[in-house]
């Protein structure tokens, strides 16, 4: 099992990718922080951050859990408290985003309804995704908690959403066809198994979570997919736009910004995240490729279109496609 772990390890030449951190001491503008990872606490940085620089705002925060963090532990506090936690750094960085900007904020249930309160209060709140986690840890006293939400805002209704660009593959369990015999809005691809491209919905029971056999994997505890990230990323911002993360984590979202031509930058307070994001980053110049991404769709999870030699040519051949 050992050959197959592709988990990312630092080593030490890796140490002396610190040199492309930064830290704000000043106001700057957005050319000191383009395709920068910002390695400092988020309240020290925020006075110094441009204004109106970012199209995409996603924002992975602490959930209201007791959760170390290398060096650093959240501990959890009771909604009313975690509420004002979080509109304490929120409300300050509202002035980065431009008047056409979306902005997504990872949660889970026991944060979401502290976070709704904080955004709708500033934002205009356009929906909520929920994602299935695919894990979670057993209870004999409650329900298995196996998901998270998304929530997806915007500053005003002058906003980009481009659905094309997330259409799910999916196999298509009920195949009709029309009065002629022919396919109705399917096809049927080389591995004999009829398909549709599908409009996504705010219910994801695609995603994978990182764990040792994917090259994205860290040891970060609450690292986010590619996958997921490239969702959020096509369907609210366009190529050059500005992504900005302010918990960036082991670089997730700088990372897929990266490999889809977007500009990024993000804050984080561990040397060591940012040591993974910087080598993460280092590797995108190289391999673009997001597991269950491919040829411009995304895949149903712990599925490949590689074994479907020309499926390409078989969407392009497509004229209709399922809502």
């Amino acid at each position: 099992m050992a050959h197959r772990n592709k988990t990312i390890q630092l080593e030490e030449s890796d140490f002396d990718l610190a040199k492309n951190f930064i830290q704000l001491n000043q106001p700057e503008d957005i050319n000191f922080i383009q395709n920068k990872i910002i390695q400092q606490d988020i309240f020290s940085a925020l006075p110094f951050l441009p204004e109106k620089f970012v199209d995409l705002l996603i924002i992975d925060p602490p959930y209201n859990l007791t959760k170390t963090f290398k060096d650093t532990t959240f501990k959890s506090m009771d909604n009313q408290e975690y509420q004002e936690w979080f509109a304490s750094w929120f409300v300050p960085l509202l002035k980065v985003l431009k008047p056409t900007a979306s902005v997504y904020v990872c949660c889970d249930w026991q944060s979401s309804v502290p976070i709704f309160n904080v955004l709708n209060q500033h934002l205009k709140i356009r929906n909520r995704i929920t994602w299935e986690r695919e894990k979670g840890r057993g209870s004999l006293s409650n329900w298995k908690n196996c998901s998270e939400d998304i929530w997806y805002a915007t500053v005003s209704n002058d906003y980009y959403f481009n659905p094309d660009a997330v259409k799910l593959l999916r196999k298509v369990i009920a195949p009709y066809k029309n009065d002629k015999g022919e396919a109705k809005d399917w096809f049927v691809a080389q591995d004999g198994v009829p398909y549709r491209l599908t409009y996504s919905s705010n219910l994801w029971t695609d995603i994978t979570i990182p764990f040792w056999s994917m090259p994205e994997n860290t040891d970060h505890p609450t690292q986010k997919p590619e996958k997921l990230i490239a969702k959020l990323i096509l369907a609210s911002s366009k190529e050059n736009d500005f992504v900005f993360d302010p918990f960036l984590g082991s670089g997730t979202t700088a990372v897929v910004a990266k490999k889809l031509n977007r500009h990024y930058s993000g804050i984080e307070i561990n040397p060591t995240y940012c040591l993974y994001a910087e080598k993460r980053l280092l590797k995108a110049n190289t391999d673009k490729s997001i597991q269950g991404y491919e040829n411009g769709v995304f895949l149903e999870r712990n599925t490949s279109i590689k074994k479907l030699h020309s499926i390409k040519n078989t969407f392009n051949s497509q004229k209709t496609y399922s809502h």
